[in-house]
């Protein structure tokens, strides 16, 4: 009994240890980060809207580089979300969300202006979001 009683609390410790890591792990930088694809945002969506779970076997949790003209910009709290052009009918975009912690050139973009981006693929919700994003370098 004392045995599992020890297992118990040396297990319990090795969990609070690893959600403590998990909680207070640093955000991603990717401002210096090579994106592991390049993609217009276009092509994405579409790669999404027709097979999701290839799409994600493709891009998802991977840094992606995308391109694609600007459709809106919103501040939400604090974190500014640009959403680029896909040409859906429906009007679904692809969403880049700006890293909260990285340093930005600028956080406003005009409505028509091509910009490209890097940043996390974290799926397919009738938009395609990209989180952590920075803007890429020309």
């Amino acid at each position: 009994m004392k045995k599992i009683l020890i297992a118990l609390v040396v297990l319990a410790a090795v969990g609070a240890g690893v959600g403590y890591y998990l909680w207070n792990k640093p955000a991603l930088d990717l401002t210096n980060a090579k994106s592991d694809i390049v993609v217009d945002a276009t092509a994405l969506f579409n790669e999404y809207k027709t097979d999701e779970a290839q799409a994600n076997s493709k891009y998802f949790e991977k840094v992606i580089g995308v391109s694609g003209k600007v459709q809106e910009v919103l501040n939400d709290e604090g974190t500014v979300k640009v959403s680029l052009e896909t040409g859906d009918p429906n009007g679904f975009v692809v969403r880049c969300e700006l890293s909260k912690t990285s340093a930005h050139a600028r956080t406003e973009f005009p409505v028509g202006e091509t910009v490209a981006f890097k940043g996390t693929c974290s799926g397919f919700n009738l938009d395609v979001v990209l989180n952590n994003c920075v803007e890429a370098k020309k």
